[in-house]
């Protein structure tokens, strides 16, 4: 029996196997931001263990409330860094430096095919988009990350996801996902694995897959990944052309990390995007989606353009199609975060910020701040957000507040005509 792309993972990076199906495995990457690493920092240190297995393989950041906005989260930002100078942690990304974690890792080349990488947040799953097993972890399995190099994990089942036909202008990584967590429902990729694979992906750039990948969490999957091919061998080429005589052999090499032909997957799921519309969210979960056009005109009061899901630099570029030569209505305000400082800058080179800025709306420095509630565009009770982020529970972006999650085309529509829209009208 042939094996999937997560068990040939698995299978070489295991270092024991203590009961049943639990996995004891060597990981590649881990990595560490500011909310929740400093628990497991003081916690180290209170038992005496205040020490890394290697620190060239912890990534650090500080992403979710950067600058600081007050004395509390101040102290968290202060404990990772004190903690990154005190264990000679290199990659360290400060203010200034700093991004939102799920972009600017991968694009520092820290991912690659066939690793293992944790981390103490469940977006973690975006990384298997380059062939990788990426996971979210809990505080006590972070602190044995850390000081020992090794996690714990049940051997997950995988979903094989096979997307086909050809997406339409106007429709985006982001509305695949949406329409698949409507189909498995918020629970029915729970503890597995959900391989996305045919045509559709093979099309996608590496930035698409790392959408499709984010969102795999919220249909309760421990991971989302991607078969790794030339795609992924030209975005990482400036990190890996001493490792390989050619694109074409790094191509080759990572055919070892795809699934065989006669690996037994859990589930199997065909679905053909030729037809999709824009897809948006209108409840407080994130398989409660329609297709755009049924909340045709419904208000919004802010439009969130970011995050680990959509703030990469061709996601910005979707938007700003839109957006040229236009204003964003008078009921609305509204906010782009570039997700990382190089993407900031490609886009400044290529006059997206200008486009933003002319449009009308704030553009802020890369952080994960509105995402979650936490600073950097939080909604006050009752008002409604048409976000780019991946999550609409209630009251994630501020107490009392509404999301509805959509692409960045369908964001920036929302935007120019003070209400959700079909984008393809505007």
């Amino acid at each position: 029996m042939g094996k999937t792309i997560t068990e040939k993972i698995f299978e070489t990076h295991q270092r024991d196997v203590p009961s049943g199906n639990n996995v004891v495995l060597d990981i590649d990457v881990v990595m560490c931001h500011e909310i929740t690493t400093p628990i497991a920092i003081n916690d180290l240190q209170e038992r005496g263990m205040d020490r890394v297995f290697d620190p060239a393989k912890i990534k650090v950041v500080i992403d979710h409330v950067t600058p600081s906005k007050d004395s509390k989260t101040a102290t968290q930002a202060k404990i990772l860094r004190d903690w990154a100078r005190r264990q000679n942690i290199k990659d360290f990304f400060d203010v200034g430096a700093n991004g939102v974690c799920h972009a600017l890792f991968p694009e520092k080349g820290f991912i690659r095919p066939g690793y293992t990488v944790i981390m103490g947040d469940s977006h973690t799953c975006t990384h298997g988009a380059f062939g990788a097993f990426a996971a979210g972890i809990g505080t006590t399995d972070l602190e044995v990350g850390i000081l020992k190099g090794v996690c714990s994990f049940r051997l997950p089942e995988t979903m094989k996801i096979n997307i086909v036909g050809e997406l339409s202008p106007g429709v985006y990584a982001k509305d695949v996902i949406l329409k698949i967590i409507k189909e498995l429902t918020v629970n029915g990729a729970t503890d597995k694995v959900m391989e996305f694979c045919g045509p559709v992906v093979e099309a996608m750039s590496m930035e698409s897959r790392m959408t499709l990948c984010n969102m795999a969490i919220e249909a309760g999957a421990t991971c989302g990944v991607c078969p790794p091919d030339r795609v992924t061998a030209e975005y990482l080429w400036p990190f890996i052309q001493d490792e390989y005589d050619s694109i074409e052999a790094a191509v080759e090499d990572f055919k070892k990390w795809h699934s065989d032909v006669d690996a037994s997957y859990v589930g199997e799921i065909t679905l053909d995007v030729s037809d999709l519309a824009p897809q948006v969210t209108y409840g407080f979960k994130p398989d409660e989606v329609k297709d755009i056009m049924e909340l045709e005109g419904s208000s919004v009061d802010q439009i969130y353009m970011g995050s680990c899901t959509n703030g990469r630099i061709e996601d910005l570029r979707a938007g700003a199609e839109i957006l040229k030569g236009r204003k964003i209505a008078d009921n609305v305000r509204a906010i782009l975060s570039p997700a990382t400082p190089k993407i900031y800058n490609q886009a400044l080179e290529e006059g997206l910020i200008k486009i933003y800025m002319d449009a009308g709306f704030c553009v802020t420095n890369p952080t994960c701040g509105a995402c979650l509630g936490m600073s950097n565009g939080v909604l006050a009770s009752g008002e409604v957000c048409a976000s780019t982020t991946n999550r609409n529970f209630n009251g994630r972006m501020g107490k009392g507040g509404m999301v509805h999650l959509m692409s960045p085309y369908s964001a920036a529509a929302a935007a120019v005509k003070g209400c959700i829209t079909d984008p393809r009208n505007v």
